[in-house]
């Protein structure tokens, strides 16, 4: 028996009627249409307030982050856990888990954006951050729980998702330097 089917049975196991309907509201909030509709509104906040190298970073990591989660899935074609087990009809393949790649690249932007915005030790800084990392860690969490994914599909969707938004952070960081 493989790590991940280890996981799943676990996750099986420990199911129950009320943590289900909580980890199936979770799970929306970690989807294409939720981190869109969080991004564009952190970016229209972030040009309302006269920082648009911020907007760009926000809208540019997010926006792209999709289609290239997309695309490796359908570079590595991994199925989903079975049918019997998962509590969700998806028809797409499973690795990388596109939930916790965008997720993880919201959560990376708005956490670099808290970052450029409050010095180190200020509380909301810190606040921010907790908060943005028990996001991604929660949504990650549903996908196995629901047997949406492999655990192996979400651990490679936060890696895939936080490289993503470093590779944004390193060119933002950059256009800065040269100007």
């Amino acid at each position: 028996m493989t790590f991940d089917v280890t996981v799943l049975d676990w996750m099986v196991a420990i199911r129950e009627p009320w943590l289900t309907t909580a980890m199936t509201v979770l799970t929306y909030t970690g989807g294409g249409i939720a981190t869109s509709l969080i991004a564009a509104a952190a970016t229209l906040l972030l040009m309302r307030a006269g920082r648009l190298r911020d907007a760009v970073f926000v809208a540019g990591a997010v926006f792209t982050g999709w289609p290239v989660m997309t695309l490796l899935k359908h570079l590595f074609g991994r199925a989903r856990p079975p049918e019997p087990e998962r509590l969700l009809v998806l028809q797409s393949e499973s690795f990388p888990s596109g939930h916790a790649m965008t997720s993880a690249v919201l959560a990376t932007v708005l956490v670099a954006v808290a970052m450029h915005t409050w010095p180190r030790g200020d509380r909301r800084r810190t606040i921010a951050t907790a908060a943005l990392a028990t996001y991604t860690l929660v949504i990650g969490f549903s996908r196995v729980y629901l047997a949406a994914h492999w655990l192996t599909d979400v651990v490679a969707g936060w890696i895939f998702g936080i490289f993503w938004a470093l590779g944004w952070v390193w060119l933002i960081t950059r256009q800065r330097i040269h100007r």
